[in-house]
């Protein structure tokens, strides 16, 4: 397997188990944590692999994300490019990277939801779930334009 077909199945993985219910169990709320965080840490390796493929021409020691998006990173233009997208507020690999520092530490990414009707609704809240599912869309949108870029150097 290629690194593009790699990147592209780890995506594709990573819908899958975003997409699928929790149940409606006693360990629904668990479970649909666990669904969550494991989207999100494939999703990351998606996008190690993605480095990987765009930058495969500069035969690169290094693949972490947290490396080379680093402003002191490899100085490619692909990587100029994600690192520009990176900082974008509204951007997917902005949102990836923040919950990828959630994921990585001792508190997690993925969130009890508190089903209390005393409660009140706080605005639009969007799940993780449906981030998640928003953020591979505009991932898989991005993806297609940097590999065309990619190609022609």
């Amino acid at each position: 397997m290629n690194a593009r077909s790699r990147t592209n199945q780890l995506l594709y993985q990573a819908e899958l188990i975003a997409a699928m219910p929790a149940g409606d169990d006693e360990h629904a709320s668990a479970r649909q944590m666990a669904l969550d965080e494991s989207a999100l840490a494939l999703f990351e390796l998606a996008l190690t692999s993605l480095l990987r493929e765009v930058t495969e021409h500069a035969r690169l020691a290094e693949h972490r994300w947290s490396v080379l998006l680093a402003t002191d990173g490899p100085q490619l233009a692909e990587l100029h490019r994600l690192r520009d997208l990176k900082e974008q507020p509204e951007s997917w690999l902005n949102w990836l990277v923040v919950q990828l520092e959630r994921l990585h530490s001792d508190e997690g990414a993925a969130r009890r939801t508190v089903h209390n009707p005393a409660m009140i609704a706080v605005g639009n809240q969007t799940s993780l779930r449906q981030q998640l599912q928003e953020n591979l869309q505009a991932a898989k949108r991005e993806i297609g334009a940097l590999r065309e870029t990619s190609l022609e150097w």
